[in-house]
């Protein structure tokens, strides 16, 4: 169901995301037999293309779109993708998106050096437009997304975390591409000032909010669609929402039970006590409403292109990042 939504909702700029795929692959395109093995497998548990698919409809909704827009959307692609790679090291994860990571099917050193490779190819890639903006831009973005990562390492199992600085962390985690992405535009366009600032900001909004509804996942995702199974957040202890809303609100005799679990190690069953204790503190419902709270503050900042008819896809695609945990 949730396939053929996202499809339809990018159908205005399918052109643009064929080409996209094709020279992704191209990119990819190993110069040795094990490069070239990985490159294939990574083609087959692509994304939503999420960050692409806004790239190009924003671009097109505000008429910025331009022959650069391609190099700048696969700089941008491939250093998410050099990002999954060492996360998946980090994580140990032997699956993303239902197929095996690069770590699991081939080793760690074989992942984190593939992730470098990408590293290179994205700012080979981002050359290309010859746009210093842009280049400093991505280059600002990238710099976030390793603080982002540390941060959540540095906070893991600290209960303590604030929702404000939950949400600096996966701003600086996720979002940040997301508003790379979408100041391109008008970076690429010639265009500063004000519409660059809220085209960025709409990004950033945007991917804060698909970043919440990711985590909701962990609590309410189906392990068939999402590849794995609820509650590795928590069993890790990595602190996101709905917890972080239930330690502050719920109430305080099934918060220090929740600590008492936390504390002494979690398996699956005291996961599925402590998501009885959220569901009743009302955190799951919190996070949603956060998430389409942020998304909507989001579209707040490129409401002038309403009279576009990309608008319509895009503000479908924005709604769509925050109901896949609804």
């Amino acid at each position: 169901m949730d396939k053929n939504k996202l499809k339809k909702l990018i159908e205005p700029v399918e052109q643009d995301l064929t080409i996209f795929d094709r020279r992704l692959a191209e990119c990819l395109k190993g110069e040795t037999p094990l490069i070239t093995s990985i490159a294939q497998h990574l083609m087959r548990s692509k994304g939503k293309r999420m960050r692409p698919a806004m790239m190009f409809l924003l671009s097109r909704a505000a008429e910025f779109y331009n022959e650069n827009t391609i190099s700048a959307s696969l700089a941008i692609e491939l250093i998410h993708t050099a990002t999954l790679l060492h996360d998946d090291v980090v994580d140990d994860s032997d699956l993303r998106r239902g197929l095996e990571t690069v770590n699991f099917k081939w080793t760690n050193l074989v992942a984190v050096l593939m992730g470098d490779f990408l590293f290179a190819k994205a700012f080979r890639t981002m050359v290309a437009p010859q746009s210093i903006e842009l280049v400093a831009a991505i280059s600002y973005a990238t710099e976030r997304v390793s603080v982002g990562e540390l941060r959540q390492v540095e906070e893991t199992s600290n209960y303590d975390l604030s929702e404000e600085e939950y949400l600096k962390i996966i701003t600086d985690k996720t979002a940040s591409l997301f508003a790379v992405s979408c100041e391109a535009a008008p970076i690429l366009a010639g265009v500063n000032g004000s519409t660059r600032e809220r085209f960025s900001k709409f990004g950033e909004k945007v991917g804060t909010a698909f970043q919440i509804a990711d985590d909701l996942l962990d609590f309410v995702g189906d392990a068939n669609v999402t590849g794995k199974e609820p509650g590795n957040d928590v069993i890790t202890g990595k602190v996101t929402l709905p917890l972080i809303y239930t330690l502050r609100n719920g109430d305080k005799g099934k918060q220090r039970e929740i600590l008492r679990i936390l504390g002494n190690g979690i398996d699956q069953g005291e996961f599925r006590t402590i998501l009885g204790y959220i569901n009743d503190a009302g955190g799951i419902d919190y996070a949603h409403r956060r998430a389409v709270q942020i998304a909507n503050e989001g579209l707040e900042m490129v409401k002038e292109l309403k009279g576009s008819s990309y608008y319509k896809s895009l503000s479908g695609m924005v709604e769509f990042s925050t109901s896949r945990a609804s």
